[in-house]
C-alpha cells in the first residue's frame, strides 16, 4: 500500500465484501426459491453476513446455519460466550475458514441473524469434498464443503426441510493433499 499507494479492502469486515458475497444468496434464492434452510461455511464471517443479510430480506422465515471445522471453531465459541473470542491460529484442511477470530461487524450482524454454527471434523470435512466430486462432479475445496460435512454428519437434523448449501471456492491442490491420504478427487 505504501509502495504503490492501493487501497487496502479487508475480505470480510469490509461491508461492500459482505455485499458482494451476499449475491450468492440473492442467487440462489432465484434459482430455486424459498428454502428453509441455508448452510453456509463460516471463517471471518463476511460470506455469511451477506447471505443472511440477503436472506433476511428475501426469504426472512430461512433459518440460516453457519459450519466451520472444529479446529476453527471461533465463531461457535464467539456465539456460545456472547463476545469475540480468539483462539490460535488453526490448523485445518480447509484453510480458507482458519482465521483466530470472527470479524466486528460481522459477528454482530451474524448473531442477530444466524441461528446456528456448526462444526466439522477434518475427516467430515475430507469425506465431503470427494462427496462432491464423486456424487456431482464438482472440485470444491475443504472450506466450500463444509456445508455438505455438515448435512452428511446430521441428516435427520434437515430431514423433511429444503436445503440450501453454498459450495464456495474449487482452489483444490490435489498433489498437496494426496500424498497425506486427505482428500483423493478425480
Amino acid at each position: 500500500m505504501a509502495e504503490t499507494g492501493a487501497t487496502f479492502v479487508h475480505p470480510f469486515e469490509d461491508p461492500f465484501v459482505m455485499a458482494g458475497q451476499g449475491t450468492a444468496a440473492l442467487e440462489f434464492h432465484r434459482q430455486v426459491g424459498p428454502l428453509d434452510v441455508l448452510v453456509v461455511p463460516m471463517s471471518g464471517g463476511g460470506l455469511m453476513a451477506g447471505c443472511a443479510s440477503a436472506m433476511h430480506h428475501l426469504d426472512p422465515g430461512c433459518r440460516m446455519v453457519g459450519v466451520e471445522p472444529a479446529l476453527a471453531d471461533d465463531t461457535r465459541q464467539s456465539f456460545e460466550a456472547g463476545r469475540r473470542v480468539f483462539i490460535d491460529p488453526p490448523r485445518t484442511i480447509a484453510d480458507g475458514l482458519a482465521v483466530v477470530a470472527p470479524g466486528k461487524r460481522t459477528l454482530s450482524i451474524n448473531r442477530g441473524l444466524v441461528s446456528e454454527v456448526r462444526t466439522v471434523t477434518e475427516q467430515q470435512i475430507s469425506d465431503a469434498t470427494r462427496f462432491a466430486n464423486a456424487e456431482f462432479g464438482i472440485t470444491v475445496e475443504p472450506s466450500g464443503a463444509v456445508g455438505i460435512a455438515a448435512l452428511l454428519d446430521d441428516p435427520n437434523a434437515f430431514a423433511g426441510r429444503r436445503i440450501g448449501v453454498i459450495l464456495s471456492g474449487g482452489n483444490l491442490d490435489p498433489d498437496r493433499l494426496l500424498p497425506a491420504g486427505v482428500v483423493g478427487v478425480g
